[in-house]
């Protein structure tokens, strides 16, 4: 049975950080490209970060020199390290992990992350 649980999340101060961990279990982890989402009330989840298998990585645009994300593929673990909150950044974050061949995707429960003064 897969798993996907994050943890991390929490109030902080605008200007601030914090750093969700996502533990994955049941998988052949380096098999997956592992990301983040986001999603702010009222509006679409969005791609926030991925990272493939070797380490590669992508950001959204309003993201790109704040946040970082990273893998161990020893621990099933993707982490993303959030630097510079801003209040817009406030949303539940989510982990994603996915296959391409053959085609498998699983979503974690969601963290919140607020940041507000």
């Amino acid at each position: 049975q897969v798993q996907v649980v994050e943890s991390g999340g929490g109030l902080v101060q605008p200007g601030g950080s914090l750093r969700l961990s996502c533990a994955a279990s049941g998988i052949t982890f380096s098999n997956y490209v592992m990301g983040w989402f986001r999603q702010a009330p009222g509006k679409q989840r969005e791609l926030v970060a991925t990272v493939l298998s070797g380490g590669a990585t992508g950001y959204a645009d309003s993201v790109k020199g704040r946040f970082t994300i990273s893998r161990d593929n020893a621990k099933n673990t993707v982490y993303l390290q959030m630097n510079s909150l801003k209040p817009e950044d406030t949303a539940v974050y989510y982990c994603n992990v996915r296959r391409v061949l053959p085609i498998a995707m699983y979503w974690g429960q969601g963290t919140q992350v607020t940041v507000s003064s």
